[in-house]
């Protein structure tokens, strides 16, 4: 199973099956005032959030909500010409043909995933509407985005209800593979309990170069993630094995660094493309 994030959000693909949740995230960059171009790529959080944060941080001589006019012009200018990453259409083609289920989630809210997808149909028809989990879906408890779990947990529930009514094995955390450009993304993905590929922006790169590692494990703690909630989780022997909601482990061989998703090499991670 595939989960997809890249708006700019990624996927999410099952290594010891043919079934894949793709979650197709969006991140977007945020230039305002004098040239002055702040990042925003660390942070996964609601709009008023970040809103608040960004003003805080930049010191803008304009009120809140100017600015917030000003973001949302520029948003609706720019997001119906967005492109997605190099390779991605391939990509999802690819698994498509290979029989994988494939799933979208994003952070985006409705109305800016819609400025930033309905010029590309042909993309986002791979994802059943079922399976398009978005930042603003009421199923996601407040408080509980991207990098908490609960976005990838439920686009895999998603599939797995779908699964169950054609009376098939459900699929679980670890035979999915989450694709994201962020950090609290790849995080979300490691506390899901899922394998990622992390696909990020030059410039996002190299803020955190040196660090990747930390990254691919989820355990950058960039947005009081100490404070997620973790549940015990055992084998059927009742041996303790994980915490579930718990990041990776640096080193652990969950998490890859792709600087492209051209050629992903679909044999790598058990995906058999006819």
């Amino acid at each position: 199973m595939c989960f997809y994030d890249n708006l700019g959000d990624h996927v999410c693909h099952g290594t010891s099956r043919r079934n894949c949740k793709v979650a197709l995230d969006q991140r977007y960059i945020l230039s305002l005032i004098r040239g002055n171009e702040p990042k925003l790529w660390a942070f996964e959080i609601d709009a008023l959030q970040a809103s608040e944060i960004f003003h805080a941080w930049a010191q803008l001589p304009i009120s809140r909500t100017e600015y917030t006019v000003k973001q949302t012009a520029l948003q609706r200018i720019n997001f119906p010409s967005a492109r997605p990453l190099p390779g991605v259409p391939e990509l999802l083609a690819d698994l498509k043909a290979a029989g994988i289920y494939i799933a979208l989630a994003t952070s985006s809210h409705t109305i800016n995933y819609k400025l930033k997808t309905t010029h590309l149909g042909s993309v986002f028809s791979y994802f059943p509407s079922r399976n398009r989990i978005l930042g603003d879906d009421p199923r996601i408890p407040k408080g509980r985005g991207k990098p908490a779990p609960d976005i990838y947990l439920l686009a895999l529930e998603t599939i797995n209800a779908e699964l169950r009514e054609k009376g098939e094995k459900e699929i679980t955390p670890e035979e999915c593979l989450v694709f994201e450009d962020s950090v609290p993304g790849v995080e979300a993905g490691r506390r899901a309990g899922m394998r990622a590929i992390w696909c990020p922006h030059p410039e996002l790169l190299n803020i955190y170069r040196g660090r990747e590692p930390e990254v691919l494990a989820g355990v950058t703690n960039i947005s009081n993630n100490n404070q997620l909630e973790v549940d015990e989780i055992s084998d059927e022997t009742g041996k303790l094995q994980r915490k579930k909601g718990q990041p990776g482990i640096i080193g652990d061989g969950w998490a890859e660094l792709l600087y492209t998703l051209v050629n992903f090499p679909h044999d790598k991670y058990g995906i058999e493309v006819q």
